[in-house]
């Protein structure tokens, strides 16, 4: 895969300032049958597209503002205003192309797709393998974070026994993958993506790690339970019980005598179901977003609104008022999409999906959990122990929401670590 496959005309058009690149060990493998692991080299994106970006977000043409003094109509006007003239006038992709391409950048043909992935070995022996996935409306610069305390766990207060080789992908039709041109890559089919991508890279045994659609691909790959596959971690587990989904999606009320936390718990999903504007859309009629291919603020105002709290969370970012994420970590992600065109590709995948997003999947290995507060549903530990048999840890966290790589990476890191811990000597 090149510039070419996703961006006409990238390369050729170059900045030929090329930032230097981190030296790695050479992973290219040489095959006859296509199943080659490629250095993918990213594009540095010539001035001519930046300066395309910022004429097209000047030229905005704005709605009037919201009726409504809350965020019940969704993006609102103030807050997508202030992130365009910060966009327009402040952001540097410059900062973000230089970080991405200082780290090292596979691709590989997988089922007839160029799936990319950030490959980064840990410099302790013994380091165990995790494959971690990102989501909607976020990529694999949502795991940035996460890289070196994985890794390098001594110099961010764990032990070296803690040590892991980080394999991010981008999702098919995320980042630098390639665009899906006909059905059929739905979870189980990224689930099984996986494993092979694992196989591939040499590693008989590891772990997975994810959120959002990530934490779906990766309890799907569980309940797939593949040989090598010792355990996962997931910050949104898919707990929820058949009955409380109904009833919260549905509008009953709750079921009678619910703790404080499944109380918790049914609230926030009461939430998303007044929420789902996104997904329906997405899940039936993706192609009709096309003006999101065409319309930078309109790609932004419809990717910040992904929940509440997420959202709450962005705009008082925008505000002044940075708490885990920062106004360059919202715009580095909307230009990521931008920049690759992948609005209507990242987006069909919840066309594509047939499996419920919160309910269990059958899963029997080892799984450790981490509760974040502001996540879509705070998962109780009697929801997790019920749908997880094999519930190895439970890290239930005072603050941090759905984008936990992104927002809590210290936390994150060290329910990781925790968490897996017991399954480094399991043999599957």
């Amino acid at each position: 895969m090149d510039g070419e496959a996703y961006r006409p005309g990238a390369l050729e058009k170059a900045d030929p300032v090329v930032p230097a690149r981190r030296k790695v060990p050479d992973m290219t493998q040489v095959s006859n049958d296509g199943t080659a692991v490629r250095q993918f080299d990213v594009p540095v994106i010539p001035d001519s597209e930046l300066e395309d970006l910022r004429r097209r977000i000047k030229a905005t043409r704005w709605p009037e503002r919201e009726t409504v003094g809350d965020i019940t109509q969704g993006s609102q006007l103030a807050t997508t205003q202030r992130l365009a003239h910060y966009w327009a006038t402040e952001y540097d992709w410059r900062k973000c192309e230089a970080k991405v391409r200082s780290l090292p950048h596979f691709v590989t043909e997988i089922d007839g797709l160029d799936i990319h992935f950030v490959h980064v070995r840990s410099k302790h022996e013994n380091a165990l393998p995790i494959i971690v996935t990102h989501g909607w409306p976020g990529s694999f610069l949502e795991q940035l974070k996460i890289i070196d305390p994985l890794t390098n766990p001594t110099a961010h207060g764990g032990s070296a026994s803690d040590a892991f080789d980080v394999v991010i992908p981008s999702m098919p039709g995320y980042g630098y993958s390639g665009r899906p041109t006909s059905t059929g890559w739905d979870v189980p089919h990224i689930a099984r993506a996986w494993t092979e991508l694992m196989r591939r890279l040499g590693y008989k045994q590891f772990v997975a790690q994810g959120g959002d659609w990530g934490a779906v691909v990766t309890d799907v790959l569980a309940s797939q339970a593949p040989p090598g596959l010792l355990g996962i971690h997931t910050n949104m587990p898919g707990v929820v019980p058949d009955e409380i989904s109904k009833a919260a999606l549905g509008g009953a009320p709750p079921p009678d005598g619910l703790p404080d936390d499944e109380r918790e718990a049914w609230e926030h999903l009461v939430k998303v179901g007044k929420h789902l504007g996104y997904a329906i859309m997405l899940g039936t009629r993706p192609q009709t977003l096309s003006g999101l291919a065409d319309s930078p603020v309109g790609l932004a105002a419809f990717m910040i609104d992904h929940d509440d709290w997420s959202y709450e969370l962005i705009t008082r970012v925008f505000e002044g008022r940075p708490e885990g994420l920062t106004r360059d970590d919202v715009l580095d992600n909307v230009t990521l999409y931008w920049l690759t065109n992948t609005s209507l590709s990242a987006g069909r995948l919840y066309w594509e999906n047939k499996l419920p997003f919160f309910a269990p999947k059958g899963v029997t290995l080892p799984v450790a959990v981490s509760a974040f507060p502001d996540e879509l549903y705070p998962a109780p530990r009697s929801w997790a122990e019920r749908a997880y048999p094999n519930l190895v840890f439970f890290g239930k966290r005072d603050k941090g929401g759905h984008f936990a790589a992104w927002e809590q990476p210290k936390a994150l890191t060290e329910d990781i670590r925790e968490g897996l811990r017991s399954v480094r000597t399991r043999t599957p």
